[in-house]
């Protein structure tokens, strides 16, 4: 089956009532007909449902779906994007261990290495994901995971997948790439070799701002792991929001197309604009991995990043101007969404960290919604030119 069949057709088996749109299964544990079938169950865990803190048919569907999707073996879905990324690490770490990741990460994701990781003697280096000799430079002995996100948030930077897969299977080191910006639509990275994929599927893969969720993909014996890591700490997402992202992967192509034809129209209509300094957009032909981009995404993505010509309270001003634009802190809604990263997102990092990013205090990042597309950058353009 071809990806929209698949995002569609693929579900769960049918309760006695043969219904067409999977049920809603909102219960926190399943029952046996005999004392003999829940030993039986409880001494395999595979093939029966006993907890919805392990499993439930609303979060089977959609791991099944994502699996699909992504092309992988398997699927585990969590509370949220940052458990995922968690549940990937702790699964797979131990004191002593190293982590490399690429620089160029979400706020989050970068605390959470930072501050916390290091609790438990796990030491990490930050590289430039897009200059090989920095990955040899930071490797250690200890090393087990290499993680980056492509594109970045925000810079939207493009890292070669396939390469990084090479230097990955070269020194037996897990690759973990987050897909969130691109989407299983856009981007498949097990094609080019990623060990693991996961996403905060409170993005696009939701789309209209209506739940938070993670997920992690990937062959069966590695997705195994996190899951008993998840079952025994709990991250589990509720069967509601598993059943309300499952319906929304059956309309991903065709919201994912919307996105980035807007997003692309933008960039393109942004970079004429005498108050924009740098438009960022991987389909631009003025970004610096525009070839590579072409080459491992389908389209350019739902992200418009730029810098204005002025200092931070230029950037303060441009939001308050927006009559349109969301000012809220999500993405990938089909509502559009200004955020000023250095403020926000990105605002526990240090200056000197944001700066090694690229974050600059005149740096603007729309999430280009599903709105006619006229209307979103008249928007952007009154609030411009009234800076």
């Amino acid at each position: 089956m071809n990806f929209d069949t698949k995002a569609i057709r693929t579900q769960t088996d049918r309760t006695q009532y043969r219904e067409h749109s999977t049920p809603l299964f909102p219960t926190s544990s399943f029952c046996y007909e005999s004392a003999e079938q829940m030993k039986a169950v409880f001494a395999t865990e595979e093939e029966a449902f006993i907890y919805s803190r392990f499993s439930n048919p609303n979060s089977n569907e959609l791991e099944m779906k994502l699996a699909a999707l992504e092309g992988t073996e398997s699927a585990f879905v969590t509370a949220s994007g940052m458990a995922a990324i968690f549940a990937c690490f702790m699964s797979f770490l131990k004191a002593g261990d190293h982590i490399i990741a690429s620089k160029a990460l979400f706020g989050s994701s970068q605390k959470l290495l930072s501050n916390w990781m290091t609790r438990w003697n796990i030491e990490h280096d930050l590289i430039d994901a897009a200059a090989p000799e920095t990955w040899e430079q930071s490797l250690r002995t200890n090393t087990k995971i290499l993680f980056v996100e492509t594109p970045s948030n925000p810079g939207l930077e493009i890292y070669d997948l396939e390469k990084l897969s090479a230097f990955s299977k070269k020194h037996g080191i897990l690759f973990i790439v987050d897909n969130c910006f691109a989407t299983p639509y856009l981007q498949r990275p097990i094609e080019y070799g990623a060990d693991l994929i996961m996403h905060s599927a409170t993005k696009y893969l939701d789309g209209q701002g209506r739940v938070v969720a993670g997920a992690v993909c990937g062959p069966q014996d590695l997705i195994d792991e996190i899951k008993a890591f998840c079952r025994a700490t709990g991250p589990s997402l509720s069967p509601f929001n598993a059943w309300i992202l499952s319906k929304s992967l059956e309309t991903l192509s065709i919201r994912m197309d919307r996105h980035c034809s807007n997003a692309e129209y933008l960039a393109r209509e942004l970079s004429k604009h005498p108050k924009v300094e740098k438009v960022i957009y991987p389909f631009l032909e003025s970004h610096p991995n525009h070839t590579l981009a072409k080459r491992q995404m389908k389209l350019g993505g739902a992200i418009v990043s730029f810098t204005l010509k002025g200092e931070l309270k230029d950037g303060m001003s441009f939001l308050n101007n927006l009559n349109l634009l969301s000012l809220t802190a999500n993405l990938g809604d089909s509502r559009s969404i200004a955020s000023h990263p250095a403020s926000t997102t990105h605002s526990k990092l240090s200056a000197g960290e944001r700066l090694d990013q690229g974050i600059t205090d005149n740096l603007i990042r729309i999430s280009v919604g599903l709105e006619d597309r006229e209307d979103i950058y008249a928007d952007i353009l009154q609030s411009l030119n009234r800076i």
